[in-house]
């Protein structure tokens, strides 16, 4: 399995639209790809434009796919001018 971990920090005033927008790119994601086993969005607790994003794919392959999606596009298209910062690292899971 392919593990994507993404870190957001999101500008104070488009934190509540960002959240609604990563929601639905999550609900797009698992209904459109099957080799797309989890997409989980989270928020810190303390500060609420940060978000994690926790994805498995089946494989390094089916990520590239996600990545290639319409909805991805638009999504980044969308949420681009909102994000102070991102980091995304990638991991292959071994249990």
């Amino acid at each position: 399995m392919f593990v994507v971990a993404v870190q957001f920090t999101i500008k104070p005033e488009f934190a509540d639209a960002f959240r609604e927008r990563v929601l639905q790119q999550a609900n797009d994601s698992l209904a459109n790809e099957d080799t797309c086993q989890q997409f989980e969005v989270s928020v810190d607790p303390e500060a609420d434009n940060q978000f994690f994003l926790y994805e498995i794919y089946d494989n390094a392959a089916a990520f590239d796919q996600h990545r290639a999606a319409d909805y991805f596009h638009d999504f980044s298209a969308s949420v681009g001018p909102w994000v102070e910062s991102k980091s995304l690292k990638t991991w292959h899971r071994v249990s």
